[in-house]
């Protein structure tokens, strides 16, 4: 087949792949799409897709905007982008669903799962991390932040920070740390026996549907997937900085699509994935060892008003937020590949359109 030719394939199995089927619009959907043109104006978005939940099901999703600008892809509910700190979630529902199998503790020192974690001045246990109270430190540099090293393996990026003293005591104090959930996805893997993906696609992504969910693997074909992008100085669109985001794929390194990640809050408001206690734990906040509680549950940001559970991710090339409202029922999911978006403001007004 002829170069030319092909690319056409491509092309349109990745039209076919971001349409979907065809969707009768709900009531609200007039309103959200005009909440959301706001926003895409306002911040100058290249391409958004969101996805609603109503009732524990997919009720709307679309896609908005261009998700490659270069080859003239539209943003569709099926595009797939980074999901930077969206990772921790599916990350924190791994451990957990061990944790019900009984194969984790989440109060025992860390190195029983792990034997590459050297010992430290105190010990640290995965229920401090699941609510990055672990004392792990966070990126220490831009050249972290910006790696393009390929790490083979989750435990060969432990050595990116293993070997540094922590932080703070554990237990202390509350210090956001993508490096913590890395540790925690390498106690996954020693509590489970198997490759941290592998588990999530087996025990997480099958059951829950999510069929164009994994790893952020700069170097595969991924269908559909859509190009990251910053604003330059005219505010005009730049390519994002290059990154490999294998040195961090527990805490920031998965792929998915809108749709995708409302059938994950599905599949978790329904019990399909834990059972409804373990969720509940999940969800209760945290608190440090003098009774501060710190608005982090086990793998989520928890509103103020005890309602609202959430997490963001910011990257390279994305911006992304799972909103849910689980005793609505609901859950919004907006993933952009434009760097700076105000996200969370746009899935917490989707929210209440929603709630009306």
């Amino acid at each position: 087949m002829p170069a030319s030719a092909a690319c056409t394939v491509l092309l349109g199995l990745w039209l076919a792949l971001l349409a979907g089927p065809a969707q009768a619009e709900p009531p609200f959907a007039g309103e959200v799409e005009k909440r959301i043109a706001t926003a895409m104006e306002r911040h100058r978005v290249v391409g958004l897709s969101a996805a609603v939940v109503v009732d524990h099901r997919l009720a709307w999703s679309r896609g908005f905007g261009t998700a490659d600008l270069e080859h003239s892809a539209p943003a569709g509910p099926r595009t797939v982008y980074r999901l930077a700190s969206v990772s921790k979630p599916v990350t924190a529902v791994a451990a957990m669903l061990l944790v019900e199998e009984g194969k984790l503790d989440l109060d025992q020192p860390v190195e029983k799962y792990v034997p590459a974690w050297p010992r430290k001045e105190w010990t640290v246990t995965p229920r401090q991390l699941l609510a990055h109270l672990g004392g792990v430190r966070h990126y220490a540099s831009e050249a972290e932040i910006q790696s393009t090293r390929r790490y083979p393996s989750l435990t060969e990026a432990l050595g990116m920070f293993k070997d540094d003293p922590l932080v703070h005591e554990p237990g202390t104090k509350f210090r956001y740390s993508s490096y913590g959930y890395n540790l925690l996805g390498c106690v996954v893997e020693g509590a489970s026996g198997k490759p941290f993906v592998e588990f999530c696609r087996e025990r997480i992504f099958k059951p829950a549907g999510m069929e164009r969910t994994g790893p952020d693997d700069v170097a595969a074909v991924i269908p559909g997937r859509a190009r990251g992008y910053r604003r330059g100085p005219d505010g005009a669109p730049r390519n994002s900085a290059l990154i490999d985001t294998s040195n961090k794929i527990p805490g920031g390194g998965l792929v998915s699509t809108a749709e995708d990640m409302a059938r994950f809050a599905i599949a978790l408001q329904t019990g399909k994935l834990l059972r409804k206690e373990t969720l509940e734990a999940m969800f209760a906040p945290q608190k440090t060892k003098d009774g501060t509680p710190v608005g982090y549950g086990l793998g989520w940001s928890l509103a103020s008003d005890g309602k609202v559970v959430r997490h963001g991710g910011s990257q390279q090339g994305t911006r992304t937020i799972l909103h849910m409202v689980p005793d609505r029922k609901l859950a919004v999911v907006v993933l952009c590949n434009t760097e700076g978006t105000d996200v969370d403001a746009l899935a917490a007004q989707i929210a209440e359109v929603l709630a009306k």
